[in-house]
């Protein structure tokens, strides 16, 4: 049975995914763009995709576009960005209403794909460059969303450990840029980068649905036409070699105590023992079985919160967990008991079966919505592979103990990184 019926298609400078399914009533289009993580341009990438769609020649405000969308049978569209390895992307998303439910049979597929193309392609200039009015919005409305990641201390010492294991390597950068570059971005120097973008970057369109791929490939051929471009060479994921271990302790006014260990796995999506790294990290801190929730949170009473996750791109184990300031040193042990018990073997064939079982429901869980589809998909264009879900699963249910023991043996520790209160605690 096929998961995902995927079919690819080079379009006009970009690729283009179409997943036919009659699992949902809408149509999902997810235009993803992607870029090497880059000092110089970070900033200026946050802020472009909220610029873009703020406004459109035909719908000129906010307000007018968001009216539109409403005509559209309550079509939703948002961007966003993120970080997958040493490549940032910026993503816009529509979902609208499948006409195939609808008694009007107005081509909404085609009027959301022409939507988007206006967004990305036809931005609303002034004297040859963006709107400065739009700029100057957007500015302040980036500047908060880079505030509030410090006013959660949560994902505040999730990005403070990052700095400081990262921190001669482009994945130190935040997804969302840095405040001070702010007021050094214009109208023009945005609108610059922006062309930059058209002409460089990989762009690949996904359209999910009950639609005929043919049809949808001759409706974007039409709307959308990008530059060709030769396929950028892969950012290549920098890894360093741990030497010493770094341990960064910072002080602030604040009750609970957050620390986050990072570890280098030295495997990344596509490898071949990456199915075991997801094995051995469901057993490690992945799930609500796992040894960090079970020893650290449970049994220990040390941490409101124990968790570890992957990142797949990068090759990198982030553990996270909300302590007690005065339990640092306990907890930190008892962490480190837990990895040497991975490396030891110290886990049962069913806890193995366990993992397996939640990992394999978590894949087909994300067949659920359309955006966990294109997800899935944006894997191998990250990767450069071509790794059908099937085969995941497959490969997941095939993980053997001793494959997970010698995943355990390539992992480092890199460094431990511990907020506390200004009194007490380490």
């Amino acid at each position: 049975m096929i998961l995902l019926d995927e079919t690819v298609h080079k379009v006009n400078g970009m690729t283009l995914h179409t997943i036919k399914t009659d699992k949902f009533k809408t149509n999902t289009i997810v235009l993803r763009i992607k870029a090497p993580l880059e000092e110089e341009f970070v900033t200026q990438r946050a802020l472009l995709p909220y610029v873009l769609q703020s406004e459109t020649p035909s719908y000129p405000s906010t307000t007018s576009l968001r009216s539109y969308l409403d005509e559209l049978y309550g079509a939703a569209l948002y961007v966003d960005l993120a970080k997958k390895g040493e490549n940032h992307i910026i993503s816009f998303f529509v979902e609208i209403a499948n006409e195939l439910f609808l008694k009007d049979q107005t081509p909404l597929l085609d009027k959301a794909i022409s939507l988007l193309q206006e967004i990305v392609l036809s931005p609303v200039t002034e004297n040859g460059a963006f709107k400065k009015s739009i700029i100057d919005k957007e500015k302040r409305s980036l500047r908060q969303r880079i505030q509030a990641v410090y006013d959660d201390k949560m994902r505040y010492s999730n990005l403070r450990l990052v700095e400081e294991m990262c921190q001669d390597e482009p994945y130190h950068l935040h997804v969302n840029g840095r405040i001070e570059d702010l007021d050094s971005i214009s109208a023009e120097s945005l609108y610059n980068y922006y062309q930059k973008i058209l002409a460089e970057d990989e762009i690949d369109l996904y359209i999910i649905g009950n639609v005929e791929p043919e049809k949808v490939k001759e409706v974007v051929s039409s709307a959308f036409v990008f530059s060709e471009r030769s396929k950028r060479t892969q950012s290549e994921t920098k890894t360093k070699q741990v030497v010493k271990v770094n341990e960064v302790i910072e002080k602030q006014d604040v009750k609970q105590g957050k620390l986050n260990i990072g570890y280098r796995t030295n495997i990344t999506f596509g490898d071949s023992d990456y199915d075991a790294l997801q094995v051995f990290n469901g057993i490690f801190g992945g799930f609500s079985h796992s040894k960090l929730f079970i020893n650290v949170r449970e049994k220990e009473s040390l941490a409101y919160y124990a968790a570890s996750r992957v990142e797949s791109h990068k090759g990198l184990l982030m553990v996270m967990s909300g302590i007690d300031i005065n339990n640092y040193e306990r907890a930190v042990t008892i962490i480190k008991e837990q990895m040497k018990a991975m490396v030891d073997g110290d886990f049962t064939d069913e806890i193995m079966d366990q993992t397996k079982a939640v990992i394999r429901n978590q894949l087909l869980e994300t067949l659920d919505t359309s955006r966990g589809m294109a997800e899935v998909l944006y894997h191998n264009v990250i990767s450069n592979k071509s790794k059908k879900l099937e085969e995941w699963i497959a490969g997941i249910e095939a993980v053997t103990k001793e494959e997970v023991v010698n995943v355990a043996k390539k992992i480092e520790l890199d460094t431990i990184y511990f907020l506390t209160g200004l009194e007490g605690g380490k």
